[in-house]
């Protein structure tokens, strides 16, 4: 799974194939490289017809309401020859086609507003809105779908869970408790309408409506974490454009990274007494205390180097603990490691490192992405997400951004790797309450 342009999504690469009822006689339809999916045969068996796109545009197709003009092709494949061809129909993200009885072809379209649903190459409409299955009677008369309706985020919400020994709650983005599992921080969404004003806020554990502590209009905050006595969180602040940005934030250049600078800030827990403790020209971000208390690890890149740094909060003195593409650090509850997601040879996986800057050692050996980790409360366990497991359907009826992240769990060493999620959304940035074997996840 190759990385989008200037982007850490994957892009989704996906063939059509044919095979026997018994297992024998596979052959592949389509082009590979590139993308064609939701194949369904004509009536006569002489055909198989699919929506396709490029593996670039795989990145955007994701989206709610894709924005390119590049459309996807409604193509058709000949059983006997192999030869394919594309289908008239009209412009836009197609998919889901059927044929259906005089040869008609139906598809949805995923636009905005009334824009999206169904329809057919005559030009005729069928249900409107953002619909996103779609199967049609043998007569072709009538059509059953299902249909996206807007939801509310939950702060607080009790999900089913697939592993017995780990209950599942679905909050906000980039979820943190403190010591104590009764008070969770977050990061809210930008204000509606722009892509900053991203706030730092926090919540009673099982409340599901959050107060906001922190907000800067003007940037975004990103990654809070509690300090171990629960009076301060710390955070960072800046436009953060890669992260709020969605599709539009672009890495061409390695400056394209420093967005500006961002800086690490520190807050009362009631909202009082903020301030930066970070001043240079870095993008600084993902900040955690050690447990003394005294000291953070953060990540850094810009001007003055990239990788992980250590700050003592009390002289400002930073020291370099890594030198590479890392992030995402988190010290110990024990004290004794950091971990950190490095990206190497095209992927990112999980790494541990001493405080002191030796004994770096690799935990996971996954292809694809490993990270948005989180310690178990006694530095015994690490929750991660992983895209391991690869896409699950086709992305373009997820509308997520990474529609292949699962959740694991595994020793502090790397062993014991247990899996704790497995469906076709995004499940990503989780924390560990301070209750016994309790987990919350985005």
């Amino acid at each position: 799974m190759p990385f989008g342009h200037g982007r850490w999504e994957r892009l989704q690469l996906a063939d059509i194939y044919l095979i026997h009822p018994d297992g024998s006689g596979l052959k592949r339809l389509s082009a590979h490289g590139d993308f064609c999916g939701s194949p369904k045969w004509t009536g006569d068996s002489h055909r198989v017809i699919a929506y396709c796109m490029t593996a670039e545009y795989t990145l955007d197709a994701r989206r709610p309401v894709p924005e390119h003009p590049e459309d996807t092709r409604i193509v058709a494949f000949d059983i006997a020859t192999g030869s394919s061809s594309d289908l008239p129909s009209g412009p836009g993200v197609k998919f889901n086609p059927s044929v259906l009885p005089g040869n008609e072809i139906a598809y949805l379209r995923k636009a905005s507003g009334d824009d999206s649903g169904v329809y057919y190459a005559n030009g005729a409409r069928g249900p409107k809105g953002d619909v996103r299955t779609a199967s049609w009677s043998p007569d072709g008369k009538r059509v059953a779908f299902h249909k996206r309706v807007p939801a509310v985020a939950p702060t607080w919400k009790k999900i089913w869970s697939r592993h017995a020994d780990y209950g599942m709650i679905l909050t906000s983005i980039l979820p943190s408790f403190n010591a104590a599992g009764d008070r969770f921080a977050m990061t809210t969404r930008p204000v509606p309408g722009t892509v900053l004003g991203a706030s730092l806020a926090v919540a009673d554990a099982g409340n599901d409506k959050p107060t906001v502590i922190y907000q800067d209009k003007t940037r975004n905050v990103l990654a809070p974490q509690w300090s171990p006595s629960g009076d301060t969180i710390i955070f960072g602040v800046g436009v953060y454009n890669l992260f709020f940005n969605g599709f539009h934030g672009l890495i061409e250049k390695p400056g394209d990274r420093v967005e500006g600078g961002a800086q690490i800030a520190t807050i009362r827990a009631d909202g009082t007494g903020y301030r930066e403790v970070t001043s240079d020209s870095n993008n600084n971000g993902f900040p955690s205390m050690a447990p003394d208390g005294k000291r953070f690890v953060y990540r850094s890149f810009g001007a003055d180097g990239e990788g992980l740094r250590i700050m003592n909060l009390e002289t400002h003195a930073i020291t370099t603990l890594t030198s590479g593409y890392d992030n995402f650090p988190l010290w110990s509850p024990r004290g004794d490691l950091i971990m950190f997601s490095r990206q190497a040879q095209g992927d990112y996986q999980i790494y541990t490192i001493k405080p002191d800057g030796t004994a770096v050692k690799r935990l996971t050996f996954t292809r694809g992405t490993d990270a948005h980790q989180g310690w178990s409360p006694d530095g015994e366990h690490i929750v991660f997400a992983s895209s391991r497991m690869g896409f699950k359907d086709e992305l373009t009826y997820t509308d997520a951004p990474q529609p292949y992240g699962e959740l694991f769990v595994m020793r502090y060493d790397g062993s014991s790797v247990e899996q704790l999620t497995d469906n076709q959304w995004e499940e990503g940035t989780p924390a560990w309450q301070p209750t016994p074997k309790q987990l919350s996840r985005k």
